[in-house]
């Protein structure tokens, strides 16, 4: 297929049967379930025949698309028609095109397709156009064709700025395991599944079970060994997801062009144009960093608007959890340098009582929550009583950790920034990209002289701060970050005259 010629193109037929098997299979697992749980031969009847009603359904609406639909990839254009009675036509400048992205589904691979998502990366649905389904091959051409301009990986082969940036090791699964977010998705899914097999737990006893488990072993024992076990089926299940997710990961650079590709069942192709790029951000979530470990996210335009599945990691990762090290070395291939080599400067210990204020402040409020149902007889008072220590230890080192994490540094191209605890985040922004400032101030900020410096941009996440700083020290961060930018806003306190002649920045 010639994408460039111009010409309308239809989506792959084998996309019809891969809708209807969409369908068939939940239907197929809700008629095995039903037949566990000892339910009718009627209601498994109805049940398989409203699958077979909705994937003859979903199959027509498949074939309407591909009947209707079409698409053509101009030298300056990429538009979309659809409709039979409405017609809907679209087009997008290809100029404006940030990412196109290539998603096979476990269907969808057995057919031989793939989805193709063409995103402009601004807010809004109109933002973006999927192509659901084309061939694999097509599919491949087409992002070529759009991000590369029509080259062939075979043309550009042997280019000194090609080439395999990471590629996954096995063992970087273990750092995948201890991410908190999985552990929430597996637990999720585990309530869920209690929802939605109660009947069938009922039928097999699971529930006396558990109530006659609370009775002898005691409510704060069996609420130990319920977390245990939660534990554990969190971290088991966070390795498994984080499998499906990463496995055949790679990095790589293509001219321009930045491609992440990964997946087990559901294989995923995300690219980034370099130009794109902005800077760079390495987060350590704290079990992941306990573990020696960091994961890797681009700082890009056009990236920041899009939605993500909460199964899925954010579209500007572009390491998995891996070791320090690597996340660190693979920074520097990103960016042709290392920004992160720069030593960062502490703030000051106003910052630290700030943090240990806050955690008081929490401990207290533990110890108000578990007081009254400790009076009432719930569970013994030495138990609430352990868990309000427990708080404040806690927070307390959380706010000591916090504290330690603070950093800012300058260097000539990068603005970095540090800070976070349970989730610390260092960010190398290019200073040239700082398009404002955002300065803010607290009634106890200001009493302690402290202020937070916010470096606004077109990328990422937009903002990124620099916490409890002293006042004159960021604000003159500030100006020399981005020279000119502030200085309208800033009074000098020391003639410009007097401190040139000293050879001193005039402080702010």
């Amino acid at each position: 297929m010639n994408v460039l010629d111009g010409q309308w193109q239809r989506l792959d037929p084998r996309s019809i049967p891969a809708a209807g098997v969409v369908v068939a299979a939940p239907a197929l697992a809700t008629v095995l379930i039903m037949t566990l749980a000892g339910a009718g031969v009627t209601a498994v009847l109805i049940t398989v025949l409203i699958g077979l009603g909705s994937g003859v359904l979903v199959a027509g609406g498949a074939t309407y698309q591909w009947v209707f639909y079409r698409y053509r990839v101009t030298e300056e254009r990429f538009e979309q028609r659809l409709g039979g009675l409405v017609r809907n036509h679209r087009s997008i400048p290809r100029e404006r095109i940030r990412t196109v992205d290539l998603t096979a589904a476990p269907h969808e691979r057995l057919f031989g397709i793939s989805t193709v998502k063409i995103s402009t990366g601004a807010q809004g649905d109109e933002a973006a156009i999927k192509l659901q389904s084309i061939s694999r091959a097509d599919a491949e051409t087409l992002r070529h064709a759009i991000l590369l301009g029509g080259r062939s990986t075979v043309e550009e082969e042997g280019r000194s700025d090609d080439g395999v940036l990471s590629r996954l090791k096995p063992q970087w699964l273990g750092y995948s395991a201890l991410t908190v977010s999985l552990m929430l998705v597996v637990w999720g899914a585990i309530g869920s599944a209690f929802g939605s097999l109660d009947e069938l737990l009922r039928k097999w006893g699971v529930f006396e079970a558990l109530g006659s488990a609370v009775v002898a072993m005691g409510v704060v024992a069996f609420v130990l060994v319920v977390v245990g076990i939660a534990l554990v089926a969190g971290i088991v299940g966070a390795f498994l997801l984080s499998l499906e997710m990463w496995w055949g990961y790679q990095l790589t650079r293509e001219p321009g062009t930045l491609r992440v590709k990964r997946g087990l069942l559901t294989t995923r192709s995300l690219s980034l144009e370099e130009r794109r790029l902005r800077g760079i951000e390495l987060c350590e979530p704290l079990p992941l960093r306990l573990a020696g470990g960091a994961r890797l996210g681009a700082v890009a335009t056009g990236l920041q608007a899009q939605k993500q599945d909460k199964k899925q990691p954010e579209s500007k990762t572009l390491l998995p959890p891996a070791p320090r090290g690597e996340a660190r070395r693979v920074a520097a291939a990103v960016l042709r340098e290392q920004p992160f080599d720069v030593p960062l400067l502490p703030h000051p210990r106003a910052a630290l009582r700030r943090r240990i204020g806050w955690a008081l402040w929490s401990a207290l409020g533990v110890a108000a929550a578990v007081s009254t149902p400790a009076v009432l007889g719930w569970f013994p008072v030495g138990f609430a009583m352990s868990l309000a220590v427990l708080a404040l230890l806690a927070g307390l080192g959380f706010a000591v950790d916090a504290y330690r994490g603070l950093g800012h540094a300058l260097d000539e191209r990068y603005l970095l920034a540090r800070n976070g605890s349970a989730m610390r985040h260092t960010v190398a922004l290019q200073r040239e990209n700082i398009i404002g400032w955002r300065i803010s101030r607290t009634l106890f900020q200001r009493r302690a002289d402290l202020v937070t410096v916010g470096a606004t941009t077109a990328a990422g996440s937009s903002l990124y701060r620099i916490y409890d700083v002293p006042t004159g020290e960021g604000l003159a961060l500030a100006d020399e970050a981005v020279p000119g930018l502030l200085a309208p806003f800033l009074e000098r306190d020391v003639e410009p005259e007097r401190a040139g002649a000293r050879g001193e920045r005039p402080p702010h």
